[in-house]
């Protein structure tokens, strides 16, 4: 289900997605989207929306880049580094406890498995 919304003079469409959890529907409302020509012949606007909303930019009517403001892409870079720095912190404590797993054993668990069938 796709959608307009008011996004000053870039005609910003938004994509809604619908989850169904715990018995309940959450509706979650992505980043807009423009195409790749509208990008390019309203740049400005582009950059001024960027700064309060990440920005789709679609070619062909696939995904091709974002546009975001440098204080969210610092924070995401931050964020990622902080997850980082967790994975590292835990795999040195189960290293520590020798809570360790064979590698065969760990790419073959259901778990694995699993959250690689959600994630196509």
């Amino acid at each position: 289900m796709a959608g307009y919304a008011e996004s000053g003079k870039i005609s910003g469409k938004f994509h809604i997605k619908r989850l169904n959890q715990s018995n309940r529907t959450i509706w979650l409302v992505t980043m807009k989207f423009v195409t790749a020509n509208e990008a390019k012949t309203k740049f400005g606007d582009l950059l001024i929306q960027a700064q309060r909303n990440p920005v789709q930019i679609n070619k062909n009517g696939k995904a091709v880049a974002v546009v975001m403001s440098i204080d969210d892409y610092v924070s995401n870079e931050s964020l990622k580094l902080q997850l980082l720095q967790m994975r590292l912190h835990q795999a040195r404590v189960d290293m520590a406890n020798s809570d360790l797993i064979d590698g065969e054993n760990f790419f073959n668990s259901p778990e694995l498995r699993q959250s690689a069938r959600r994630k196509d």
